[in-house]
């Protein structure tokens, strides 16, 4: 038998299939809780415009009495108020029972609050708790909370989900003959199978969302590759920097990473099947444990 035939309808036999099998298992769960940690914040921040604009600061009134303290005097009840802050900026309101708005600073990171400008007294943050929520969800999902260095590690991130989506589409291809089976999941099985069936099933349907979440976060990772493709293949005319056609096709990239496209029902699906990932993370995990670690614990100490 060829090494086509042995793949065309025997691939569990391949040494090559054994080996990329290891790959994906030890890669996976290597990555794992970083890809439940993206996954998730990613399937919420499809709904970020919505949070953003159902939380959106509203201006807070206060009792107009006396004369509007001076600046020197805000900044000095701020100070108070928190001591380990500096006072960056202070904006006082054209309308008078307004707050004024108090930018504080601590080890270069920035926190707006509201201080009544008649008394001084601090009146919590200007960004309600789920804007600030939704923003550091998409801190965390963007940049791993580290900036530069964080977006860079979420690029390596990327292109480990890329191959983890390659290699399970290896494993799962179970033969010519028995490959629509594999689509299928038995309920009536025992756990163990049915948890090994929602791994294989949920893998094959879904291969190409997970495949593109992987290939679009690399580029909005690591965009540099695919500038300079572009670049290459349509050079900008620096006369008329007319619109390219390769400039479109990036912005769609990003487009369809997040779901901007299709309304209401493409948020939906997104969102749903963007929970996925963790969900072959958790059958993953539940089949190694079978498997290797199970077994170990049962055997007899001697």
């Amino acid at each position: 038998m060829t090494l086509r035939e042995q793949w065309v309808h025997q691939p569990q036999t391949l040494w090559l299939r054994r080996m990329i099998f290891q790959i994906h298992l030890w890669s996976g769960l290597a990555v794992g809780l970083y890809i439940v940690v993206i996954s998730i914040s990613g399937s919420i921040l499809i709904y970020r415009s919505e949070l953003r604009q159902a939380y959106d600061p509203q201006p807070h009134f206060v009792s107009v009495s006396g004369q509007r303290l001076t600046e020197e005097e805000l900044t000095t009840h701020a100070t108070q108020a928190y001591p380990d802050y500096q006072v960056a900026r202070i904006i006082f309101r054209e309308d008078p029972s307004r707050a004024a708005t108090v930018t504080l600073t601590r080890d270069g990171a920035p926190t707006q609050l509201l201080f009544d400008p008649y008394t001084g007294a601090d009146l919590g943050h200007r960004l309600p708790v789920p804007y600030r929520l939704t923003t550091w969800l998409l801190d965390l999902h963007d940049n791993l909370l580290y900036s530069e260095t964080g977006r860079r590690v979420n690029g390596l991130g990327a292109i480990i989900l890329t191959l983890l989506a390659g290699s399970g589409a290896v494993i799962w291809w179970p033969g010519v003959l028995t490959w629509k089976r594999s689509l299928l999941v038995d309920w009536r099985a025992h756990w163990k199978r049915l948890n090994w069936n929602l791994h294989s099933a949920l893998g094959a349907w879904f291969f190409l969302f997970v495949l593109m979440w992987g290939i679009t976060g690399i580029y909005l990772t690591i965009p540099e590759p695919f500038n300079f493709i572009a670049d290459t293949l349509e050079p900008i005319d620096e006369e008329t920097f007319e619109p390219r056609t390769v400039d479109t096709i990036l912005y769609w990239i990003a487009s369809v990473h997040f779901g901007r496209f299709g309304g209401t029902a493409t948020k939906l699906s997104w969102f749903v099947i963007g929970l996925v990932p963790p969900a072959l993370f958790l059958t993953g995990t539940l089949m190694w444990w079978n498997r290797v670690i199970r077994p170990r614990l049962r055997k007899p100490s001697v």
